[in-house]
């Protein structure tokens, strides 16, 4: 029996998404079993948001989110320092 390293790409459905996974898919290699999950599931947002994922696409290899991938996502302070928030006079 072979031993397979499990990809996880989790997308929402965009072109930016659909971009990525064509991206992986190129990349994989016999070794790499490619699965395509759909954040609007409600067990997959579960699951992405119990591996700490914050924004998609997203990539996890063998349960743990690709380095590529991690601290992504609103950042409030951030949008605060954009101006949100902060009424132009």
């Amino acid at each position: 029996m072979t031993t397979k390293r499990k990809v996880e790409i989790f997308t929402a459905g965009c072109a930016i998404c659909s971009d990525v996974i064509e991206e992986v898919k190129q990349m994989a290699c016999s070794s790499c079993e490619i699965i395509v999950v759909d954040m609007h599931e409600d067990d997959v947002a579960k699951r992405a948001k119990a591996l700490g994922i914050r924004s998609v696409p997203a990539v996890a290899v063998d349960g743990k989110v690709a380095a590529c991938c991690t601290n992504r996502g609103i950042d409030k302070s951030a949008l605060k320092a954009a101006g949100i928030g902060n009424p132009i006079n």
